[in-house]
């Protein structure tokens, strides 16, 4: 019984490692550019420049959703698990790369996204 609790978990944290990482990437792409001061490129370059930092994040998300249908992780889950790992990545990605504030009203809208994701796993 332990074996099975604990390979059950490690695939449940394999995925959302890899998930972690692909919404790092996906975020750092989508966000590098809005950074004030940072960008002296043209949108058409910025436009390339993500894509080609985008193509790095499917090395990463396709694995964790291919992984986690082999594993019977139901996709609303794993839909569920990667939007609330996105949201963690983009408030650390916000708050240390972009220096922008998180208030008290992004906590609470984050605690009921989280209330979501215990709701999709409850059996």
């Amino acid at each position: 019984m332990y074996c099975y609790f604990y390979r059950l978990n490690m695939h449940y944290l394999t995925v959302a490692a890899l998930l972690a990482v692909s919404n790092f990437v996906m975020t750092f792409a989508w966000y590098w550019h809005i950074k004030p001061g940072q960008t002296a490129f043209p949108l058409w370059q910025i436009v390339l420049i993500s894509w080609g930092i985008a193509l790095l994040e499917y090395c990463f998300v396709v694995p964790a959703n291919h992984f986690g249908a082999a594993w019977h992780i139901k996709p609303f889950q794993l839909k569920i698990m990667q939007e609330a790992i996105t949201l963690t990545v983009f408030v650390l990605f916000a708050v240390f790369y972009l220096q922008d504030s998180f208030k008290w009203n992004y906590a609470v809208s984050f605690v009921l996204i989280l209330g979501a994701v215990y709701f999709a796993f409850k059996h």
